[in-house]
Parts: C-alpha cells; sequence; structure tokens
C-alpha cells in the first residue's frame, strides 16, 4: 500500500508473476491502516503486508516476522474465516472476486472498468463472474402456480 497523489493505492501481486495497482476502497484503507499500526509495520516500507509468524517455542515465538504470508496460506486463512457460523457459507478467492465485480455491477458499474479492476484482458471473463442474474425474488418464485 503506498500513498500516490494524496491517495492509498495498493498493488496487488497476481498469478503468472503479473502486478496489478489500483486505488484502495476507503473501507479497505481503514482495515489496513489500523492493521499497520496495531502489528508495528507501519514504518517499515519493505516490511509484508501480511508476514508470517514465528512458530517456534522459546524467545520471539507468536511475533511477526518479515518473510511474507505465501499465496497457499493467505488462501487458507481466507477459507477458514469464510467459515462463518453466520452465513455457513465457504468463501474463497474466486467467491470474493465474484462478489466484488457482482456488487461493482449492481451499483451502475461499467462491465469494462469491472474487468480493468479485476486485471481481465476480456470482459467475457468478467462477465463469469456476474452473479446478478443468480437473484430471484419471492415474487417470482410466488408466481409458480402449484
Amino acid at each position: 500500500m503506498f500513498i500516490q497523489q494524496r491517495r492509498y493505492w495498493i498493488r496487488l501481486h497476481e498469478k503468472g508473476e503479473k502486478e496489478h495497482t489500483m486505488p484502495c476502497h476507503h473501507t479497505l484503507e481503514g482495515y489496513v491502516t489500523e492493521w499497520l499500526e496495531t502489528s508495528g509495520l507501519k514504518d517499515e516500507l519493505k516490511a509484508p503486508l501480511f508476514p508470517t509468524i514465528r512458530r517456534e517455542s522459546g524467545r520471539g515465538a507468536g511475533e511477526l516476522t518479515r518473510t511474507p504470508m505465501n499465496q497457499s496460506d493467505a488462501y487458507e486463512r481466507v477459507r477458514r474465516h469464510g467459515l462463518s457460523e453466520a452465513t455457513g457459507t465457504n468463501i474463497g478467492i474466486h467467491s470474493m472476486r465474484g462478489t466484488g465485480i457482482t456488487t461493482n455491477l449492481k451499483n451502475g458499474g461499467a462491465l469494462e472498468k469491472a474487468a480493468h479492476m479485476a486485471n481481465h484482458s476480456l470482459t467475457r471473463t468478467t462477465q463469469l463472474y456476474d452473479r446478478r442474474s443468480d437473484d430471484v425474488s419471492l415474487d417470482e418464485v410466488k408466481r409458480i402456480l402449484i
């Protein structure tokens, strides 16, 4: 995360060693700045945003390292915290991407802009994540006469 033109931006490292940079949503900005304060990483510009935790026993156990969390560990954290009793839903990378794209489109966002934010070269790929057609209202269900 870095500041550009008085705005926080986030640099994402994606699969295939692709790098994608975009402005930070204000809610994400709040969470990340709180994390940086709490973790003590605020003044360490070269530290990874999500480092691993020292696991061995003894002195230093439980402290943050300066080694970045690898992709599979990050995914496992997301998956584990997504198994919320409140939702009962498995959450993963693609479901979060789908939620972001769908929410953007529901709120009037353009498909081309959603594709750019998702770092898709084709809008057809972005359309695969569009879940707007999954919404079925109770009124529609009541139209079925049995």
